[in-house]
């Protein structure tokens, strides 16, 4: 792979960051630190509007793992004190009191109310080879009063996130059908059930929860909560696979013991019968009864019950529409670099564990572009903010031509306890069970009732588990 240079004509113009998010202003933090300029481009009203949307949820993350070291040498100077390394923040919490601190001591290095709607290189379309990379690159936006701008850089990194646009209820990646007709009883966020209009939303109801990671079990921990104090509210969980041993996460073999108490927390939940598991189900449709309430379709033609509500947890998916004249070299299924997307593609392992990456793994055709940060990882799930603080360490320092240090990436993320291809879900080896730690049984389609104990096969993952939940 070609290593990206910069072309002295290009020097003076600065590194264009897009989003001041975590990994957006971290980055920012480590160009500064090697003397180079950036400027972050933010769509929103303020640092971190992605995260202040979740602004309810508590990371499963520790403050001393959510503090990019360069970020705090530019903090500590203006008197900043970081919080205590072993509590866990909320969405909040990290907005207010880490990522707004950080952005205001970038000063005007970030701007706010801009988005990107397109980046080209000078004079260059995709199509053009000619000179291309001696050329800056364009970055369009439009500001909120709709004036438009062009400013040349001379690299960009874009650390967009991908939580503008989740994945949809349809088990094919694209919508059900009726989904969108449907939109007002449907949310793609975990819902925040302390503010009294969205809690009256799902008191006494009937509520569908689609997912199988950290989100869902965080909606199901909550609606379980609401279910101990007030009559008939209950979940329907669907998930598109079966019942195994990992379903709820790694537990207490899960190295970020709060990730670990999600699982617990979800599976406590149905196991105190506030909810209904249904397995094996890929919705086609969502479909109303004469009542008005909402029912699903799978593509065997299974149809639920009745429900009031649905929470669509399925995932994220990059915006990729304003990269369009950029030469990206992505991978087919996970929409991640091409380096990268081997050592975190879901269909291979789920396990956590993430071979060291940097600049070259994130490299591009087009020289002096990067995805990192969320979007970097494309569809892949369990992306920690670790990486994307290292991942922007290498990134600048190959910014600024020290090689060596760019190539110096260590990082060891914490294994979640979970091991295995969660892509195997239709394969007959997924479907074997071996004694000693061998692959979990995949149930057949069913629902599952489970307010009685659980299966001894669904309490813990055996001893090496390795089925995705």
């Amino acid at each position: 792979m070609t290593v990206p240079t910069t072309q002295a004509p290009t020097s003076d113009l600065p590194t264009v960051v897009i989003g001041a998010g975590p990994i957006g202003l971290a980055a920012a933090a480590h160009l500064v630190e090697r003397g180079i300029e950036p400027l972050v481009l933010e769509a929103g009203g303020g640092a971190g509007s992605a995260v202040r949307e979740w602004s309810h949820v508590r990371l499963f993350s520790t403050w001393a793992e959510l503090v990019d070291p360069a970020a705090e040498k530019l903090l500590t100077p203006t008197g900043w004190t970081a919080p205590d390394g072993a509590t866990y923040p909320t969405g909040g919490d990290w907005a207010t009191l880490y990522l707004q601190p950080l952005a205001d001591v970038l000063g005007d290095r970030v701007r706010y109310g801009v988005r990107v709607t397109g980046v080209s290189r000078l004079g260059r379309d995709r199509i053009v080879d000619a000179d291309r990379d001696r050329q800056p690159f364009t970055v369009h936006i439009m500001n909120t009063d709709g004036a438009e701008e062009r400013i040349t850089a001379r690299t960009v990194i874009d650390a967009s996130g991908t939580w503008a646009i989740p994945s949809p209820i349809g088990a094919d990646g694209l919508f059900a059908l009726g989904e969108r007709t449907a939109a007002e009883r449907i949310s793609y966020r975990i819902p925040d059930l302390n503010d009294q209009a969205v809690r009256a939303r799902y008191t006494g109801k009937r509520t569908a929860v689609i997912g199988s990671g950290a989100s869902a079990f965080t909606a199901l921990a909550s609606l379980a909560d609401l279910a101990e104090n007030v009559p008939g509210t209950h979940a329907v969980w669907i998930l598109r696979r079966g019942i195994s041993g990992s379903t709820f996460g790694g537990g207490a073999a899960d190295q970020l013991p709060a990730r670990g108490a999600l699982g617990l927390a979800a599976k406590a939940a149905v196991d105190n019968g506030h909810a209904d598991a249904v397995t094996g189900f890929r919705t086609e449709a969502v479909e109303r009864d004469s009542d008005g309430r909402l029912v699903l379709v799978a593509e065997d033609g299974r149809r639920l019950d009745p429900v009031d509500e649905i929470i669509v947890l399925t995932g994220f998916r990059p915006d990729l529409s304003f990269l369009s004249e950029l030469r990206l070299g992505l991978d087919e299924r996970l929409q991640a670099p091409v380096e990268l997307a081997p050592l975190i593609d879901p269909n291979v392992h789920s396990c956590g564990t993430v071979y060291p990456h940097g600049h070259r793994e994130l490299s591009h055709p087009e020289q002096g572009v990067y995805l990192v940060g969320m979007k970097s990882y494309g569809r892949a799930p369990t992306f920690l903010a670790m990486t994307g603080y290292e991942q922007v360490r290498s990134i600048a320092a190959a910014i600024a031509g020290d090689v060596e240090s760019a190539d110096r990436v260590e990082l060891t993320l914490p294994e979640s306890g979970v091991c295995g291809g969660a892509g195997l879900f239709n394969e007959p080896a997924a479907e074997q069970q071996s004694d000693g730690g061998g692959c979990c049984a995949m149930s057949a389609p069913e629902l599952v009732q489970i307010g009685a104990p659980a299966p001894a096969a669904t309490k813990e993952a055996p001893a090496g588990g390795c089925c995705g939940s």
